[in-house]
């Protein structure tokens, strides 16, 4: 039930079981108590549950995760064997819209392609002592580098132009999902790249394994980011006050 893995999470409920409350205020001699006082326990839920209410909240305990690991930019590519599912996709739509609706994608937005599918892979993730989907995203709009998004972490944020997510779901290799976007004659160009670092035999089969829901879920996805991106621009076009 928690958006961290096993791992972490079965220690932390583990120390529920001591008396976590502080009853010295030795520390008061160095540093005095802020104006007012402290803050009692349900005001500091309240105000707490107001920032994440109002998108205010500058980090969240599931954003903890190691460093990065070997960029797919990285200049030792031929060293490593790499699987690729490319898509591109061309509309009328202002890039500005579409990158509104890539910077947005994952955790209340969700995927926009067979959500059951997205859902599956995360219980398959959760049971075997991943994070899964639990941990959402900080904000429904805005993202930065760094960001928990579900169960990818942005890498590398181009603002406008592209976002990059790296895989921390289980799996026997390394992987990341690219979304771009560029400007195509009065419309835009959309790009999506999923990318994956096999880790011996067991990575490739897993490739092979998956290769059919790809086929099924990125080409959907593609279409539906673009389509999500066309009615953000319409709706955006109407006139004040008109009432579709």
């Amino acid at each position: 039930m928690t958006p961290i893995p096993l791992s972490m999470s079965l220690p932390l409920v583990e120390s529920l079981q001591h008396d976590a409350v502080s009853r010295e205020h030795d520390i008061d001699a160095y540093i005095p108590l802020p104006d007012g006082g402290l803050t009692p326990y349900r005001r500091a839920v309240a105000l707490a549950l107001g920032k994440e209410r109002d998108g205010q909240v500058e980090t969240t305990w599931a954003s903890a995760g190691a460093d990065a690991d070997p960029l797919p930019s990285d200049p030792d590519w031929a060293g490593h064997r790499v699987y690729l599912d490319e898509r591109t996709y061309s509309s009328p739509v202002d890039p500005k819209h579409v990158w509104t609706i890539i910077e947005g994608i994952g955790g209340r937005n969700g995927w926009y392609s067979l959500p059951l599918a997205w859902r599956v892979r995360g219980w398959l993730d959760k049971l075997t002592g991943g994070a899964g989907l639990l941990r959402g995203r900080r904000h429904p709009h805005l993202l930065a580098e760094g960001e928990v998004v579900d169960w990818w972490r942005a890498e590398r944020i181009d603002r406008g132009r592209l976002l990059r997510l790296r895989a921390e779901m289980r799996a026997p290799g390394r992987a990341w999902l690219e979304l771009s976007v560029e400007p195509e004659g009065t419309g835009s160009r959309y790009r999506q790249r999923a990318i994956f670092f096999p880790k011996g035999l067991g990575g490739r089969l897993y490739w092979l394994a998956v290769l059919p829901f790809h086929s099924l879920i990125f080409p959907a996805m593609s279409r539906n980011i673009t389509a999500a991106a066309k009615d953000l621009q319409d709706l955006e076009s109407e006139p004040a006050g008109h009432t579709p």
